[in-house]
């Protein structure tokens, strides 16, 4: 029964009940986390055979005889960017394979932007930090880490309402074609952290056919599951490069990627992708920071994947692995929740996240509850700029790191302190 149909002594009676239950979980001395996309353990050990696939001081030479222990090859080696180019289907000349973290990449790159500006219409590279207030769009619910980047840096964060085929484009064209303090968005265009939403073909198109008030505009492209499908047949994401290319519009683009939920999180490889106007002005400021990233371990994937085909394969097997705890997580809130008419949530093709949306002003005191039994989420309206949630509604579920009994463990204390938190408020609200 809805719990908003419920009688007021019906709803005490359930809140009384789900109290009695709460306290003997807390009882219960919990230790879990769902806090985070982190690999478990079981999906660590898969990797095992990239500890040792380089033994030999011929593992890390080129064809040509490069020795990639040494200096040099600022861009990244050639058979990775091969690899990468021929996953992501972007040319090999755009590409730079650098260290282990795309959210590094990003970072340096927007901090690049404030301090020495990118190539605008008339070439011109004027510092952003030069121009006054400068704003990000923030397609919400979205990646806290995004939003962390521009909190740091005093950027000012436009929330953009995210659709079921990708952000609002009307909106974004409205604000993006008439304020020229705005100067980039994020996009986490497939399979998206945390909805699983998967931009659409004109979504893509619509985003190639800007036409910006600011010339130094651009579309930071965090395409972190680009291989990540979960069930069936993946999902296919319009190529932004060529829709761009078709529009004159190939500048606007800084396009992100890593292994990071490929390989080891930590020692993963990461990429940058970017038009040759734009790498002729980034090359030689990233010359100065680094001489060149961790060749050793781009060959190294390499030499473990072969190839972009065995990167697809490990994916497939990787799935097989991570889809039981999807299934665990959704099918504990449908026994659990799905008869209260308090939430609903989604049900992703593929990513790491399941996004939970409860019923508006609990997110927060059910973040708390879980929180005080033993529980760890990400927290309520972390996935929106400022973390600030306008509904307080959204929990983002992070289903890889536990095993699947812990799973199944958290899960339950999340559902039960949801109903817990709306029975708390309807009451409150019927007082």
């Amino acid at each position: 029964m809805f719990y908003a149909e419920m009688s007021r002594p019906e709803l005490a009676a359930l809140k009384e009940s789900l109290e009695r239950e709460y306290a003997g979980i807390k009882a219960g001395d919990l230790d879990l986390d769902l806090s985070r996309g982190k690999p478990g353990s079981t999906q660590l050990n898969m990797l095992t055979g990239m500890l040792d696939c380089i033994s030999t001081a011929e593992d890390v030479r080129s064809e040509s005889g490069f020795d990639y222990r040494n200096y040099g090859l600022l861009d990244g080696v050639p058979e990775a960017k091969q690899m990468f180019s021929e996953l992501l289907g972007i040319p090999q000349q755009m590409i730079i394979v650098a260290g282990n973290s795309s959210l590094n990449l990003m970072y340096d790159t927007v901090v690049r932007c404030m301090l020495y500006g990118t190539p605008g219409r008339d070439g011109k590279c004027v510092p952003w930090i030069k121009q006054g207030e400068i704003s990000f769009l923030c397609p919400a619910p979205g990646y806290d880490r995004h939003f962390a980047i521009c909190r740091s840096l005093g950027i000012k964060m436009i929330n953009i309402k995210m659709r079921e085929d990708g952000p609002d484009m009307a909106e974004v064209k409205r604000i993006v074609e008439s304020d020229s303090s705005v100067k980039g968005i994020w996009c986490c265009p497939k399979y998206s952290n945390p909805d699983g939403v998967t931009y659409s073909d004109s979504v893509v198109r619509d985003f190639a056919a800007l036409r910006p008030a600011a010339p130094d505009f651009r579309i930071f492209w965090d395409n972190a599951y680009a291989v990540h499908c979960l069930y069936g047949k993946d999902v296919v994401l319009d190529d932004i490069f060529t829709e761009c290319r078709k529009n004159g519009t190939e500048d606007s683009v800084f396009y992100f990627a890593s292994t990071s939920k490929i390989s080891f999180p930590g020692s993963g490889v990461a990429i940058f992708a970017a038009s040759e106007r734009n790498l002729a002005q980034i090359k030689p400021i990233l010359g100065v920071q680094t001489i060149g990233f961790d060749k050793i371990n781009q060959i190294r994937h390499v030499r473990y994947f072969g190839s972009a085909d065995g990167i697809r394969m490990h994916m497939k097997n990787l799935a097989g692995l991570i889809r039981p705890k999807f299934d665990i997580v959704l099918s504990a809130l449908d026994a659990d929740l799905s008869d209260t008419g308090i939430a609903h949530w989604t049900h992703p093709h593929g990513g790491y996240f399941v996004s939970l949306y409860l019923l508006p002003g609990t997110a927060k005191r059910t973040y708390e509850l879980c929180g005080a039994a033993g529980v760890k989420l990400t927290p309520a309206g972390a996935t929106y700029p400022y973390g600030i949630d306008p509904a307080d509604s959204n929990i983002r579920i992070a289903p890889t790191y536990p095993s699947n009994g812990e799973l199944r463990t958290a899960m339950h204390v999340l559902t039960v302190c949801a109903r817990l938190a709306a029975t708390e408020k309807l009451l409150a609200e019927g007082a």
